[in-house]
């Protein structure tokens, strides 16, 4: 979330499994508001997989949204990357009036 937040698209793409990895990991046009943490599975010590449920939001030209995620993350190499995600449909939270 943060490297997405601040625009940092060689941390995203170095940190995103090369198996699951798109070619553009571009940050977009969403200026990111928040992040709420919902759950954690595994992670610890001793272990290479863990899930994060999240909700992430933003704002586009079209008003804000949040993104509903259970990101899947395994140890590679020592250091923790982002394999994939189930993602819920898109909510708008608030619109520009139009």
């Amino acid at each position: 979330y943060s490297a997405f937040a601040l625009g940092l698209s060689d941390y995203v793409f170095r940190t995103w499994h090369p198996r699951t990895r798109p070619a553009d990991v571009s940050p977009g046009t969403d200026t990111w508001l928040g992040l709420e943490i919902l759950a954690v599975d595994g992670g610890g010590i001793g272990e290479d997989t863990s899930t994060v449920e999240f909700i992430a939001r933003s704002r586009d030209p079209g008003g804000e949204r949040s993104l509903h995620e259970t990101s899947r993350f395994t140890r590679r190499r020592g250091r923790w990357v982002y394999v994939d995600g189930d993602v819920e449909p898109g909510v708008q939270l608030r619109g520009d009036g139009g």
